[in-house]
């Protein structure tokens, strides 16, 4: 099958990526440097604007208060995902010579350091931060052993597709599956950006 069109727009959707990626990386420095020079400012208004702990209790709903032990008890399946998904990646993707995916580049913990946070919603924002980080890593390394392994795309669209599958071979195409499974291998050797 001839994936020209498809090709090319793979091609124009990773420049876009890259574009995207420089805005936001310009967006933060302009950001950050606004924090730095307003200072003494900024925590100032985060101090005002901080809601108590008790406020922040007496104003929740008690049905949202009843549901937090089942969110935090996912919290012990989420650690044992953690740790066996970084162990397989630490003793399987030498194997395979796959680069291993940067756990920090995907759980990042920042938010908890915000001002205007009560110790409730900083408690909230590691869990957050730690937790969906999580799904990213563990979406990237099994996207990366997909790859390496079965690179063929569903016959049904897929909603969500971790960023390896755009490079996937089509349901039913044999052909360049046998043809291309070893230049998608190699690909994994390569240093992602």
């Amino acid at each position: 099958m001839e994936h020209t069109k498809i090709d090319e727009l793979v091609a124009k959707i990773k420049v876009l990526e890259a574009e995207l990626e420089s805005e936001l990386h310009k967006e933060y420095e302009t950001f950050t440097c606004e924090i730095t020079k307003k200072g003494e400012e900024i925590l100032a208004s985060y101090r005002r604007d901080r809601e108590g702990l008790l406020r922040y209790l007496l104003t929740t709903p008690a049905l949202h208060l009843l549901t937090v032990p089942f969110i935090w008890a996912c919290l012990i399946p989420a650690l044992f995902l953690d740790g066996v998904v970084t162990l397989y990646q630490a003793l399987c993707f030498p194997v395979y010579k796959i680069i291993k995916v940067k756990r920090s580049d995907y759980i990042i913990i920042d938010r908890h350091r915000l001002g205007y946070l009560n110790a409730i919603e900083k408690l909230n924002c590691l869990y957050c931060g730690y937790f969906n980080g999580l799904m990213g890593y563990v979406s990237e390394i099994a996207g990366r052993t997909e790859q390496y392994w079965c690179p063929i795309r569903h016959a049904s669209r897929v909603k969500i597709m971790h960023s390896n599958y755009k490079n996937f071979f089509e349901y039913g195409d044999s052909d360049s599956y046998r043809k291309g499974q070893k230049k998608l291998r190699e690909e994994l050797q390569e240093e992602k950006n």
